[in-house]
Formats: C-alpha cells, sequence, structure tokens
C-alpha cells in the first residue's frame, strides 16, 4: 500500500509494485462490462433455480420447471414414432404395385426397408446385398432371381420363406448324384454345364447326361424354372461358383441354402418394405399380368 502513487499523465493510480521500472495502473473495469457481468451471475442463479443444476446425495435438483433432458428426448421419440406411423399406415393401405406411383411414399418405404434390411438381412446377403457364393446366399443386386425378381414374388419370398417349415413356403431339393456317374460321366456333364455359359466348349456326351437327370429343373438350355427355384446355368451369374470344382462338388454333394419365414418375424408393413428396398437394389423387375384363363368351348353334343 505504501508504494502506491498517482500516475501524474493519467491520473490513475497504481496498484502498487513495479518491475523493471514497470509499473500497473489500477484502471477500473468499465461499467458496462461491469453490469454484464452482474447479469451473467443472476441469470446463473436463476437457471439453477429453474432447471436441474445441483447434484445432491442421490440425484439432483429437479428445477422449478420440471424439464429434463430424458423428458425432452422422450418427446421427441413419441412424435418420431407419431411420424412414422403415419407413414406405415400410408404404406400398409397402399397396394404393392401402385407403390412406384408415389415417389414420396416409395422412398420412405425404401428408406424403412434398408433399415430393416441392416437388422436382418446382412448377416447372409452382406451390407451391400451381395451374397455369399461359398455359403449360397444369392446377391440380391443382379438381375437372376431363382423364385422371382417383380414386387409380388419377392414379397411372397420374404414372407414365407425358402425351405422352412409350412404349408407356403418356398420348397425344393436337388437330388446328390454321389455315386451315380463314373469319373468320365461327371466330368463331361461338368464341361456341358460350363459350355452353358460359354465358359467351355460344348460337350456332347456332357449334354445326354444333362438331359437325362438336369434338364427336367435347369431346363433344356439352362434356363432354370422359377417355381422350382432352380438356378439359371447359361449366363454369368452363379449361385455357388462356376468353377470345375464348384459344379462337380454342387452336382454331387449339393448345398441348398434356406431362409427364415420373415412373416413370421416382421409385422407386414416391415415385409413390404424390405420387398421394396430389395425390388430397388437393381434387379427388380414389373409386375406381370397372368394370362386370363382360355375360355371354356361349349359343347357341341358329339362325343
Amino acid at each position: 500500500m505504501a508504494n502506491k502513487r498517482v500516475d501524474e499523465p493519467t491520473g490513475t493510480e497504481t496498484v502498487g509494485h513495479e518491475w523493471d521500472g514497470i509499473e500497473e495502473l489500477n484502471t477500473p473495469l468499465p461499467r458496462w462490462w461491469l453490469w454484464t457481468f452482474y447479469f451473467t451471475v443472476a441469470w446463473g442463479l436463476a437457471y439453477t433455480v429453474a432447471y436441474p443444476a445441483w447434484p445432491m446425495i442421490s440425484k439432483g435438483t429437479e428445477g422449478m420447471l420440471g424439464w429434463t433432458s430424458r423428458g425432452q428426448l422422450a418427446e421427441e421419440l413419441s412424435a418420431a414414432d407419431a411420424a412414422r406411423q403415419t407413414v406405415a399406415e400410408k404404406i400398409a393401405v397402399t397396394d404393392l404395385s401402385k407403390l412406384s406411383g408415389n415417389d414420396e411414399l416409395l422412398q420412405q418405404a425404401r428408406a424403412g426397408g434398408a433399415a430393416a434390411f441392416k437388422v436382418n438381412c446382412v448377416q447372409c446377403h452382406g451390407s451391400g446385398a451381395g451374397g455369399n457364393q461359398q455359403l449360397g446366399y444369392p446377391n440380391l443386386n443382379d438381375d437372376d432371381w431363382l423364385w422371382g425378381g417383380n414386387m409380388s414374388q419377392i414379397e411372397y419370398t420374404i414372407t414365407h420363406g425358402i425351405r422352412q417349415p409350412g404349408a407356403d413356403m418356398r420348397q425344393s431339393a436337388m437330388p446328390a448324384f454321389e455315386g451315380m456317374f463314373d469319373s468320365a460321366t461327371l466330368s463331361a456333364l461338368v464341361s456341358h454345364v460350363r459350355s452353358l455359359s460359354k465358359l467351355e466348349k460344348p460337350n456332347a456326351a456332357g449334354a445326354v447326361t444333362y438331359t437325362d437327370n438336369c434338364a427336367v429343373c435347369h431346363g433344356a438350355n439352362g434356363e432354370g424354372n422359377r417355381e422350382l427355384g432352380a438356378p439359371r446355368l447359361n449366363d454369368a451369374i452363379w449361385l455357388r461358383g462356376s468353377s470345375a470344382e464348384a459344379i462337380r462338388n454342387q452336382v454331387l454333394n449339393p448345398k441348398m441354402g434356406a431362409m427364415p419365414a420373415w412373416g413370421e418375424r416382421l409385422d407386414p408393413v416391415t415385409v413390404k418394405m424390405l420387398t421394396v428396398y430389395v425390388h430397388s437394389l437393381g434387379g427388380g423387375e414389373d409386375f406381370v399380368e397372368e394370362p386370363a384363363a382360355p375360355p371354356v368351348a361349349e359343347a357341341d353334343g358329339q362325343e
């Protein structure tokens, strides 16, 4: 205190200490700054009274307004659920064949299906729906469909599953030809199957074996049969591999994939959204009207 003095040029008292000839002036704070500081102190006190702020032994103070972050989150989630419910109701009452005419609803259904796919389907079909050739899970991005690729067919497959118990499931089986062919016959058959997709030259002996044993399901030219879930063999898309070894193993000891009946696990709207998403991945087909039944000719009285 004894070292304090008044600085002559400014008329301001010093704080009473100096370093290397430099002294600090005791300049008062601007009044506007002081009033701002007082306001923030008052605002902070009011905030701690109005909102949860002070930690106690078992819980914090609740605040006079009764607000909590949990409560706000619950309100936001409730509003989001209500919005989703509205969309779900619209999707539920819209026929699959008419969804494509409503771009906004179709986009919402696709987004919902993408979310459901990540939860229920990526374990087998992969995050990008590319499938798994080693395990026989189909790639859903290409144009090959075992059971049909329009929305109605995809919805049926998702709902009822493949090779699962139930009257309406997709069901098929390929017999094991282990021990039925000698080595030369088997090699010729494998060569013929590969020739259907231009991987090898035609094999006449293999063609005969194929016609006698395989054409009934896979088609005379390897075009497949969707009613039986028999894969197409005359293109570049293979369910379990196109190598001679992979084809030989599948002929001798076929491995058949399975898929749960998701209609028993998911609600109909989720199944419909999954259908839209899978259909949109790249290989989805248009609806095909079923041909009308031919008219029945009237009897003419002749035997």
